[in-house]
């Protein structure tokens, strides 16, 4: 790192610091409309950063019926107010719909109770309906405060320090419903709900050979049914925004009684809550069991899941995502200026953005314009291309052509797993079979990883082979870790005497590193250059080329569920501390994402390295300045940087390498040394949090994080050091984490992934002029991901640089940016870096990759 290089981030980092100041100002969150699961996270969020960066924060409960009634429904909320509410659903805060706020006299009452406690900031978690709400009130603000001041209810100078209401907003709701963002906060933990029962019936229905009707929520949006279908393998879905075509009720009998013929012993049709036909006409779920049972004579029922959606604790994901976009909101309120608009903050592929509320909410409107003139295709394409994508795909999975309408490809493509188990990995070789088979492959499937491979335990695998597969964990085809390097001979052979034409690797670390062997191997032997793409699926997150991995939601949703019940144990013993060991090998994702979600107190991780004096000392984040203390301020025996940093220069207070001081609301923070000796220690912050209402501490620890310090280390360490004001216990999750049946999250990305990367193999093999065609470029050999917004496929000759080989894990994580996060909202003071995204984005931006949404 140069000089210039050092004095431009010191700059950043103090323009950041000046736009996180919240001091003098206040901010007002409030959730509104339908409650969602996530909200109470979203609401920790904001508190807790609000008070972070020294602003105070209100509740306002009951929503705008709150504001508007003022008194007791506005109060100041202080850290501790917002501690254990993190797994809780609902909003503790209340919600309600407001006639009162429809009123400008209601609104004029709002704006009085806000000002008269120097409200000028607000955080508006809701549907599109309270957003709209907000922006209006924010419009009419100037207005009003006029209204007062010449009512005699307020002076001059408040009119003119609170001249003006900056607004941002959260979308919580069940539906997805709202163009902008590719996730609303309660729609993932309403799959749960909805798959949970799904999962649950389909075990009665098949011992009794029934058919199942099952009717979700979603008002006039149809992600909820169309997501679920896609997650348990549905035989027909209901949507507003595609409507049947004519003649469905002989088409679903059809498809029906050819899925029974198939040995097939239940039927599960799932109809959204706002199903349509084509004539803007309901379709209900007992008109359809009616239809089954004369058509068919099937014995059928009808489940209305109801409010059991709205229900229960929030998922890991919308946790995580939810702190995300309340850290977020409190940034964007605090960079907000007198000209800047209303702003929904948003998520794109795994990023947090802020889009324009208005335009936001006009597409969404337009959503419900075009179903309501029957312009149905506008109608999905407006929902979005992740909308549009699932839609496509479940339509491809869902119904089989005649075998006499496909058109033969003439090409085998076999699909393998590699690697330990992931839940998804079944979701994803049905999709790729049946997608496969629909593009005139025939479709091979290898038990047992490389090691069959070599042994020949292959055979050809059907559609109705891979029925039922999507919600079943762990690998029905099998998988071991075994490389391919000492068996490229036979592997090649086998390839020879199958004929195989491209090969499909769903799998963790070793199925990268195999792809790569058979890369080196192409040379030598000829069988090997195919098309082949690797789907990554592995619980530790660690593949590169891609931010997600399929496995990793489940193992992240028992890591949060168990930190749950430890946390509820904990309460009620008092004065305890757990430390809790996950796995991930010396990839850090599940310890630190698991402790964004639990509410953890630390997360120890090997990518963030840390000594016993960092155990001790571990409150403040590592600034990743290299610098100097100045000799004014240099303790006992630091005589040189612990980075090993050349000297400072003579002039400590301008030279390369020098401290500065920051006034920050919470103290001074010292951009010096990473080893600071001044950082509070984990022990002396859980001790001071034993002092509190909260008497309870939570510590995750990945399992390599470091060769020595081993969770019975920092248990021993824990226990000694917290004699007399706290007791431990540790626990080792183990391969629980790998087990049970995969999440909707994870059901659906494998689902996706998968058949997006049968696309490209089908795309390969269309290239090929003849059977005989080598493949040999780079592109050839890919591994499909995320990477920040878009599906790419990245050849793995590319993703040899940015490995790290020696400890398994990509070079740069996209995950890392999030662990101040998790110590802001623990109370530590840490250094927070705002978004790389402060500024608008345009509602209708689209770059030329694929869409990552799931």
């Amino acid at each position: 790192m140069d000089d210039e290089d050092v004095a431009n981030r010191k700059v950043s980092f103090r323009k950041c610091l000046e736009h996180l100041s919240g001091a003098g100002k206040a901010i007002g969150v409030l959730t509104s409309g339908g409650d969602a699961q996530g909200m109470n996270a979203a609401v920790r969020a904001v508190v807790r950063m609000g008070i972070y960066v020294g602003a105070k924060v209100y509740f306002i409960y009951e929503g705008y019926q709150g504001m508007v009634d003022g008194g007791r429904n506005i109060v100041e909320a202080s850290w501790e107010s917002v501690s254990s509410i993190l797994q809780v659903g609902g909003t503790i805060i209340g919600s309600a719909r407001c006639k009162a706020f429809r009123t400008r006299e209601g609104r004029l009452r709002a704006a009085h109770n806000l000002v008269q406690r120097g409200i000028t900031n607000l955080c508006v978690i809701g549907g599109d309906g309270s957003l709209t709400g907000a922006n209006i009130f924010r419009k009419e603000w100037s207005g009003l405060l006029e209204e007062l001041a010449q009512n005699g209810e307020i002076d001059k100078e408040q009119v003119q320090k609170h001249s003006y209401l900056n607004v941002v907003g959260m979308v919580g709701s069940i539906d997805n419903d709202f163009c902008g963002t590719d996730m609303t906060i309660g729609t993932d933990s309403a799959l749960h709900r909805i798959i949970e029962v799904v999962d649950a019936i389909m075990t009665t229905a098949q011992s009794h050979q029934r058919t199942f009707v099952l009717e979700v929520m979603g008002r006039h949006c149809g992600y909820l049914a169309l997501v679920s279908a896609l997650a348990c393998g549905a035989d027909w879905v209901f949507l507003p925004e595609s409507p049947p075509e004519e003649g469905w009720q002989e088409n679903m009998c059809i498809k029906l009684s050819e899925n029974r013929a198939r040995k097939k012993r239940l039927n599960i049709i799932i109809v959204a809550e706002g199903a349509i036909d084509t004539q803007n006409k309901p379709i209900t779920s007992e008109q359809i069991k009616e239809l089954v049972v004369k058509q068919l004579g099937y014995d059928t029922r009808v489940t209305i899941l109801g409010h059991v959606q709205r229900g229960g604790t929030p998922s890991a994901f919308d946790r995580i995502l939810a702190s995300r976009m309340g850290v977020e909101a409190v940034v964007a309120l605090l960079q907000a200026t007198p000209e800047t608009p209303a702003c929904v903050v948003s998520l794109s592929g795994n990023q947090a953005v802020r889009l324009p509320l208005v335009e936001c909410v006009q597409m969404t409107q337009d959503v419900q314009r075009a179903m309501d003139e029957r312009r149905f295709k506008d109608a999905v394409r407006l929902r979005g291309r992740s909308f549009e994508s699932n839609l496509n795909t479940y339509k491809r999975l869902a119904i089989k052509l005649p075998d006499d309408q496909i058109v033969k490809s003439n090409c085998n493509v076999a699909i393998i797993n590699v690697g330990a188990p992931a839940a998804g990995m079944n979701a994803a070789v049905r999709s790729a079979v049946r997608v496969g088979i629909a593009d005139g492959h025939k479709m091979l499937a290898i038990y047992d990883g490389f090691e069959g491979f070599a042994k020949g335990q292959i055979k050809e695998i059907g559609w109705g082979d891979v029925g039922g597969w999507t919600g079943q964990g762990g690998s029905i085809l099998g998988t071991k870790r075994t490389l391919p390097g000492k068996s490229l001979e036979d592997i090649a052979a086998q390839m020879r005497k199958h004929s195989i034409n491209a090969l499909l690797i769903v799998g963790g670390f070793e199925a990268y590193l195999g792809l790569l062997e058979l890369s080196a191997a192409r040379d030598k032997y000829e069988e090997l250059c195919v098309p082949m793409v690797m789907v990554p699926a592995t619980v530790s997150n660690n593949v590169p080329g891609s931010d997600f991995s399929i496995g990793a939601d489940t193992a992240l949703n028992t890591i949060t569920d168990t930190c749950d019940r430890i946390k509820q144990s904990a309460s009620g013993t008092k004065r305890r501390v757990f430390i809790i060991e996950t796995m991930g090998g010396y990839c850090g994702y599940l310890a630190n994402m698991g402790g964004l979600a639990a509410g953890a107190d630390a997360a120890y991780i090997f990518e963030e390295p840390f000594d016993i004096r960092d155990l001790q000392f571990q409150g403040e984040d590592r600034v990743p300045l290299h610098t100097w203390p100045t000799p004014s301020n240099t303790p006992p025996g630091w005589d040189r940087c612990q980075n090993r940093c050349p000297p400072p220069h003579a002039d400590a207070s301008s030279a390369p390498g020098a401290t500065a001081d920051i006034s920050v609301p919470f103290g001074i923070l010292r951009l010096t040394c990473a080893f600071s000796k001044s950082a509070k220690s984990n022990v002396e912050h859980l001790t001071e949090k034993m002092k509190t209402t909260i008497q309870r501490g939570l510590v995750l620890r990945n399992e390599s994080c470091n060769e020595n310090y081993t969770t019975d280390f920092i248990y021993q360490l824990y226990s000694e050091e917290g004699k007399g004001v706290f007791d431990c216990r540790k626990n080792v999750l183990g391969h629980m984490q790998q087990g049970g049946a995969p999440s909707p999250f994870d059901r659906n990305f494998g689902t996706k992934i998968s058949a997006r990367a049968m696309q490209w193999i089908s795309t390969k093999l269309k290239e090929a002029p003849g059977k005989g065609k080598r493949f040999m470029s780079d592109d050839s050999i890919c591994v499909l991901g995320i990477s920040k917004r878009n599906l790419l496929f990245q050849p793995v000759a590319q993703l040899r640089q940015e490995t790290d080989f020696e400890h398994r894990i990509p070079k740069e994580q996209w995950w890392l940016k999030l662990r101040p996060l998790m110590k802001i909202l623990a109370k530590y003071k840490v250094s927070y870096e705002v978004s790389d995204s402060d500024q608008l984005e345009p509602m209708h931006h689209r770059g030329h990759e694929e869409p990552a949404a799931i």
